[in-house]
């Protein structure tokens, strides 16, 4: 399979990218973890001017998809600049209502498609048993065996690794669908977040890895820059192929569920675990060359450091993605 992001696909990169740029995300992700959703709000409508969101509603409720590529494209942008909320959750969310004939989807897909009304996802056989940010979600959808429950509270925060990702187990529900296009539509909504956490995955690493290399460039040991040294160099062309190898995948994966092919679920698990990996083993690079400067909360450094991890594991463990890869 040979892909080639066309002139539209980098545009839209571009246009995100100077959109987030200018945004200062990482006021928005400390303000996030601080409770405070205000400014992680606004820039949910700013990205929505995009259309971001509306690439995972149907064209019947008011957004332009679902466009498994093109969400890739916006995802690695929004991991590149550690977005903070439940994107990729809001986007499975609004693909699984989207498959099913309910009036909850028809209620809930045009405003989230506008960027109005954010959603939160749980489903325990595929992504653990916490929803992601359910107590600044407007909804909170909970898929139990064949059905479909919408919770009634968010529950607790517990902590997490990364304490922007702001987990809870939804408690309660009430009963929206039952039956086996739930459950289709739900293997849909789940390979839709695991690819588009992988997309989350390779930006966040790509992040890292340019922040390392500017960081080696200035620090000086010994009078020279520590970007001189053949260990360092080893250490970031090794970030950069694991990386590059990943990102194929990826794309690979979304045109394979774009395609509804059958073996796409085998595609984004390969997709998953190499990204995954990837951007986990920029974090460590990142964390060894910066020294005890990045350990450091202080530096905006360790809003992407400490959510590599999360992501690895979000949507699909290592194990569980290679398990997926290597079944007859």
């Amino acid at each position: 399979m040979r892909f080639l992001p066309d002139a539209e696909h980098r545009d839209f990169a571009r246009t995100l990218d100077a959109l987030l740029t200018a945004a200062g995300t990482p006021g928005a992700a400390r303000a996030w973890a601080a409770g405070d959703h205000a400014p992680g709000r606004a820039l949910w409508s700013r990205l929505a001017g995009t259309g971001v969101f509306a690439l995972a509603v149907p064209e019947a409720h008011g957004g332009m998809g679902p466009l498994p590529v093109e969400l890739t494209f916006a995802f690695v942008e929004l991991g590149r600049h550690a977005v903070p909320g439940p994107l990729v959750e809001t986007v499975a969310a609004a693909a699984l209502l989207g498959r099913l004939d309910h009036p909850e989807a028809a209620g809930r897909l045009p405003r989230a498609a506008a960027g109005e009304e954010i959603l939160s996802l749980c489903v325990p056989r595929a992504g653990g048993p916490y929803a992601l940010d359910a107590d600044a979600a407007d909804a909170v959808l909970v898929v139990d065996g064949d059905a479909l429950l919408l919770a009634e509270s968010a529950g607790p925060v517990q902590p997490s690794a990364d304490p922007v990702r702001r987990l809870a187990r939804p408690l309660g529900g009430t009963l929206l669908a039952r039956g086996p296009e739930v459950t289709a539509a739900a293997a849909y909504a789940t390979g839709l977040a695991a690819l588009t956490t992988a997309a989350q995955s390779l930006g966040l690493g790509r992040a890292l890895l340019d922040r390392t290399v500017a960081h080696a460039r200035q620090r000086t040991q010994f009078g020279v820059p520590i970007g001189s040294f053949q260990a360092v160099k080893h250490r970031l062309a090794d970030t950069l192929i694991a990386l590059e190898f990943a990102q194929p995948l990826v794309h690979a994966a979304a045109l394979a569920l774009a395609a509804g092919s059958e073996e796409a679920p085998r595609e984004i698990a390969a997709a998953k675990v190499a990204a995954g990996e990837a951007a986990y083993a920029a974090a460590r690079t990142a964390l060894q060359l910066h020294g005890a400067v990045g350990y450091t909360e202080e530096l905006d450094l360790s809003l992407w450091i400490r959510k590599a991890r999360p992501l690895r594991d979000a949507w699909g463990t290592p194990a569980a993605c290679r398990a997926r890869v290597l079944a007859p």
